[in-house]
This record gives structure tokens, sequence and C-alpha cells, in this order.
């Protein structure tokens, strides 16, 4: 990385982005030559590079992020006063590169980790004992059990805790309609998940989400027995009390079973590795992203799994990933979820331009296709296998994307669902994000939010910034990512975070 406090990610950019805060009047290297700052211009921020006119595009990444609104001189600050979104039309899309499908060679013949093997074949990383809950009418009750079993590692030390899933849905659905199979299909993935020994399901009994049909569609089962889980009816059970004692009792004798669960080594083919950002910067698409990217690759190459998600912020980039897809049958299945999430915003008096958040513009993003093309370059290089719907089991190995929305609870609920084992987590404003059962690695953007926020981050990428290797950085995540595979705990964990983070995407009516 040049020692410059401004950078030139590609030829073709038109701007410029800044390593630190610079004062008006420093000296900028423009196409013109060296040209004054008119006015101070924040970390992460964008400065001309070269002039631009009113309607032209301008170019970051290489990709074009967006079109003037007014003339933009060199050494100018480029942002929301002067930048807009540009809407692609459908078949239209920017500078599409020719289909990548080379996989990857192994940098090395395998990696391990110790992790928990089900009797399905899948791996855990973590052992859990969860409380499911159908409906929000019974989250009190789940939460009342949960309480119960707070000094859990006393007496069954092999258990890293009893968890409460608890949802603000559940009732108020279109019985059978899309949310209805929605939350079933995030509950069932959870009770299958390979971090979850055993489970109980709590309901109220009037609701739309009963329990036992959803037991049977999805075939739910007590440890892989066979045997249907217990299910706790409120309304059936005679009141909240009665629940609550009818619930401590069934996991007091699912504890010693849970507890007899060891971890053994395992490869690391059987990671499945979510990604997702949250409150992203200028430095995000720059250092963590990519990073994580690289660390992504890897893992991929060793046989393994990585996860890119949040539609809503591909919007500007969509080509560069079917660029990447192994067939035209999976970049058309892409191309339909991204054309669905247009439809869907206009019916809700939305566009694609409505991202990015305010964090995100204060940390130097301007458009949805600059926050995009720097995002998805979390999802590394290699092919692009499968596309999978919300919450659909992650079966392929590989890069897969599952097309989940961009608020953070609720994608990485989708991810978790899907079976995805482990979670990095970028951010460059600082999240404090935690994902129970499954660990959350937070990856810092720069360094000023890693040391301001050190409690909550687990990785600084902003060392790239000061001239550490991206590959570096992204063999550093791979290393954490199989130690907390390992058991190591993360910062999110060490503070109690990812419970309540549970948050089944409810997109439909509520009746």
């Amino acid at each position: 990385m040049s020692s410059s406090p401004l950078l030139k990610l590609h030829p073709r950019d038109d701007v410029l982005i800044a390593k630190v805060r610079l004062p008006a009047g420093t000296m900028v290297e423009t196409e013109e030559g060296p040209v004054p700052l008119a006015q101070t211009i924040g970390a992460g921020h964008k400065v001309a590079y070269r002039a631009r006119a009113i309607g032209e595009p301008v170019h970051r990444y290489g990709q074009v992020i967006g079109q003037c609104t007014a003339p933009i001189h060199p050494a100018e600050h480029v942002h929301v006063h002067n930048l807009r979104a540009v809407a692609f039309p459908r078949g239209e899309r920017p500078a599409e590169p020719s289909r990548n499908t080379t996989t990857h060679a192994a940098l090395e013949p395998t990696r391990f980790f110790e992790g928990y093997l089900r009797p399905d074949g899948r791996v855990g990383t973590r052992n859990y004992v969860a409380v499911l809950s159908t409906v929000n009418c019974s989250a009190t009750v789940s939460h009342l059990v949960r309480d119960h079993f707070r000094e859990v590692q006393r007496d069954f030390p092999n258990v890293d805790g009893v968890i409460a899933l608890t949802h603000k849905s559940g009732c108020g659905l279109v019985s059978g309609g899309d949310d209805h199979a929605t939350l079933e299909r995030v509950l069932a993935g959870y009770a299958h998940h390979p971090n979850i020994a055993a489970y109980v399901v709590i309901g109220l009994g009037c609701e739309v989400a009963q329990a036992s049909p959803m037991a049977q569609r999805h075939r739910l089962s007590l440890l892989d027995s066979g045997r249907a889980p217990p299910i706790i009816g409120i309304q059936q059970h005679g009141g909240a009390r009665k629940a609550v004692a009818a619930a401590i009792e069934a996991i007091a004798q699912l504890l010693p079973l849970a507890n007899f669960a060891r971890r053994t080594t395992r490869p690391a083919s059987d990671l499945i590795l979510a990604t997702n950002c949250g409150g992203s910067d200028g430095y995000s698409g720059i250092t963590a992203n990519p990073a994580l990217g690289a660390a992504v690759d890897e893992l991929v190459r060793l046989g393994g799994t990585g996860v890119l998600s949040e539609t809503t912020e591909i919007f500007g980039a969509e080509h560069l990933l079917m660029a990447r897809a192994e067939s035209e049958a999976i970049a058309r299945k892409l191309q339909e979820r991204v054309d669905w999430w247009k439809t869907y915003l206009a019916m809700h008096n939305a566009d694609v331009g409505s991202n990015p958040s305010p964090g995100n513009m204060a940390g130097g993003i301007t458009t949805i296709a600059e926050k995009s093309l720097g995002g998805i370059a979390k999802g590394g290089t290699t092919p692009l296998v499968d596309v999978l719907e919300y919450a659909e089991r992650i079966t392929k190995k590989g890069f897969v994307y599952m097309d989940t929305p961009g608020y953070d609870p609720v994608s990485v609920t989708g991810l978790v669902a899907g079976g995805a084992n482990m979670v990095c987590f970028t951010t460059g404003r600082g999240s404090v994000f935690g994902s129970k059962p499954v660990p959350s690695l937070k990856l810092a953007s720069n360094s000023a939010l890693y040391r301001h926020m050190e409690d909550d981050m687990d990785i600084d990428c902003g060392v790239v910034l000061d001239g550490t290797p991206v590959e570096e950085v992204g063999r550093r995540i791979l290393d954490e990512v199989l130690a907390v595979a390992s058991g190591k705990k993360t910062k999110s964990e060490l503070a109690g975070m990812g419970e309540a983070e549970f948050a089944p995407w409810m997109r439909g009516p509520t009746l």
C-alpha cells in the first residue's frame, strides 16, 4: 500500500480515497497535476482525481458508482452533494467481465479444527441446548426457562449454554403463506443446526405457526434419534408457570445427553463460513472485505464453503457475481433474486438507492453501487456454485450465495438457519453483533475503530492501509476462524452478545 495519504484503487478511477483526515490546503496529485484541497476531507472519503461534468459517470474500483449532479473539479470532495446513484436498466450492466469459472488449486493439503461431529455428518463449532419459540406469545416463557439454566456449565461443562431463540412473529400470518413457510424453515434450520445438540419447542397453542405440524413437515427429531422433540404448549399445560416447569424438566433430561458430546479433529472442509457486513465505511471495500474474501478463497481451496448474502447490498455489482457463476442457470437465478427485490421495493415506494445508511455516508460511502462493489469483495474470487433462497439448507461446497436482506440480524439468521457454523462480520463504523449459537468474528476496517472498540473487535484489518498485504490479513482471519471453530471465544461471546439477534425475515402483511 502506498505511503501517500490518498489511494487510487484502479487505473480507470475518477476518485482518490483519503487514508486519513486531510485538512484544506493539502496538495493532491490529480490528472491535472498538484491541486490544493479547497476543504477538509474526512478519512475514507473521496477526492476527485479528474474533472467530471454533470451527467458523467464516476468510477471507483474500476466500476461506475454514480453520476455527477454538479460539475466536479480535481481535488474536490466527491459525495452526496455532487454524486447520485445511477439505476442500470435491466440487462444493461457496466463493464461486464468474462465469466470466471477457474477453480483455484489448494494452497496446502488441508487444515484442521476441533469440532462436534453430528449423526447427520455435519460438524458443530459450539454445543448448545436451545429453547425455540414458535410465536412471540411464548417469548417470555422461553426466557424464563433459559434463565433457570444460567449456570448450566457448572454441572454440564461440555454444554456451551441454554439459549432462548425468540422473535416478534408467529401469528397474524397468512396460514401457509410465504412468511409462515419462512418462519418454519428458519426454526427447523436452527433445530437441525449442528451447533445445537438438543432443544425444546414452546408455543402458546392458538397461533398460526403451530409447533406439531411444523415438526412433522420438517421431520424434527431429538438428537437425530427419530424421536419427536419436546413440544410445550402454554395453553395445553395450564398456563405460563406450568409451561415453564414442563420445559425445565424436559431440558434437565436433555442436558446429560448433550454433555456427552466431545470435540474431535475435523478438516477445514467441514466449515461453512457466512460473511456479513454492517456499519460499512469508505475503507471496508479496501481492507476488511477483500481480506475476508482472501480467507474465503483459501477456505474454498481447502474444500470448505464461503457464503455471501445481503441482496440489497449487491445492487450495481451483481454483474461481477454473475460473471463468476459456473453456469448460465446459476447466473439467471441470481438475476431473478435481484429482479424480485426491485419489484418488492417498488411495492413499498422504495428503490435500490434507498441504501446506504446515514452511518455509511458519514464514513464516506455515497451510493449503493459504491457500497456493493466494496461489499462483494467478502466473497473472494472463486466460482459461484449455487444461489439459495433465504434460510435454505447449504449443501454445496465452494462459494455460494444466499438471498437475504442487508439488515444484519435478519441476514445472519437466514445464513445460520441454512447451516453456517461460523460467521465473519466486517464493520467500519463499529458493530457489536453476535449470532448465537454460531460464533461471529468482528473484523474492523480501520485501526482507529479497532483501538476505540477493542472489546468488540476481533481482528484489525486496518493494517492493510499501513502496507500489510491483503492476503496476509486473509490468512490471519482464517487462522482465527479455525481457532474460534475449535472453541476460542469471540469478543461478542465474551460480552454475552448474540441471543437477541435471532430475527427471522418477515416480508408480508401482519393480519
